[in-house]
């Protein structure tokens, strides 16, 4: 599967440096269906999505779901590879009740900031009615949540949550991931000046469901240990993937590329990179020729979060610079990627409603 991986990242790379060239387009909308827009990474889809997803759609049965799922690379937001492919990924959020599943952003390769700002775009750029998002129930979030449902930015700062509007600390600490995504994502959808006052959906998350079960029941064959976490669709999607080669992808990279990548690049090519910082990329240029990735690791500065090795690392195998994801940012999303639909009725009303004129439907 190697050289699987290494046709994603190259195809991926050329997606990616196409739509830094395209600017997007827009209309004016035909239809008043009401849009849910939900980003999640689906890595797989396990029970606790399908009951966001199913709970959403409770409450706006007559709304088109869309899914934003992360997007070229096949990184996550912790930089790390995804366990499936994003076509495969799309093909599961289908299967269980979502209408549409659009191409999000490149998580591993960019800051959370920046792929908050990202999501923030593309919910704009989809005239978003409705966002559900899974939270982990807490008496200290509470306040935060209200704000939120409000219409009011929280910005997260280290180690406190402030109130945008009054610069009030609202809550000392950090916060649970799925909690940080809902923050992250309210000051970015307020620095762009979209209006979320009682779009979102928040859905309490439901227990029982481990990321690690689900991986080492993947990594291995036997799907049967994560059975009750994973919905059947999912399953049978997984199983099909495996028999294909198309998976476990979790645990591969493109070890060659990112050795050339340490190994031959100029110092000023890597500092161009994204991610990489001075002491990091001083450290690879005075410890290399390197001969595995465990020793490109010891050389990455610490960063704010523990999983910056991961995205730097990302960041090696994309091999895209500061200043080329600055400007795919800018114009972010120059394209709507329409990864998978439920039907061609379905298809033609999210057409109408949307604003974006540049669609394309990944074959």
């Amino acid at each position: 599967m190697d050289d699987l991986v290494k046709k994603i990242l190259d195809h991926d790379r050329k997606i990616f440096l196409n739509d830094v060239k395209t600017r997007p387009s827009f209309k004016e909308r035909e239809s008043e269906t009401k849009i849910l827009a939900d980003f999640t990474e689906y890595n797989p889809l396990h029970n606790g999505h399908l009951h966001c997803l199913c709970e959403a759609k409770k409450q706006v049965p007559d709304g088109i779901f869309v899914a934003v799922v992360p997007g070229p690379f096949e990184r996550s937001g912790r930089g790390l590879p995804y366990i499936i492919t994003r076509k495969a990924r799309a093909q599961a959020a289908v299967s269980v009740g979502a209408d549409v599943v659009v191409e999000g952003p490149p998580m591993g390769i960019m800051g959370s900031g920046q792929y908050s700002l990202c999501l923030a775009c593309m919910f704009q750029i989809l005239d978003t009615d409705h966002i559900p998002r899974g939270y982990k129930p807490s008496p200290d979030f509470d306040p935060l949540l209200e704000r939120i449902k409000e219409g009011v930015g929280v910005a997260p700062q280290p180690y406190r949550m402030v109130d945008m509007e009054t610069g009030q600390v609202l809550l000392q600490g950090k916060l649970h991931e799925d909690n940080y995504v809902i923050v992250s994502l309210s000051k970015s959808l307020t620095k762009i000046g979209f209006d979320f006052k009682d779009k979102f959906i928040f859905v309490p998350r439901i227990e029982g469901v481990s990321g690690t079960i689900i991986r080492e029941a993947v990594l291995s064959g036997e799907l049967t240990a994560a059975k009750d976490m994973l919905p059947p669709e999912t399953i049978k999607i997984i199983e099909n993937e495996i028999l294909h080669g198309r998976a476990p992808l979790h645990q591969l990279r493109d070890v060659e590329g990112i050795l050339f990548t340490v190994n031959q690049a100029t110092s000023h090519d890597l500092k161009a990179l994204s991610l990489i910082d001075e002491r990091t990329r001083e450290a690879f240029i005075e410890k290399r020729p390197f001969s595995s990735i465990d020793e490109i690791k010891i050389c990455i500065a610490r960063g704010f979060s523990r999983h910056h090795p991961q995205r730097v690392l990302s960041s090696l195998e994309a091999r895209i610079d500061k200043d080329t994801l600055s400007r795919y940012i800018e114009n972010y999303p120059s394209v709507i990627r329409i990864l998978n639909y439920k039907n061609k009725e379905v298809l033609k009303e999210f057409k109408k409603r949307i604003l974006h004129r540049r669609l394309e439907i990944c074959q």
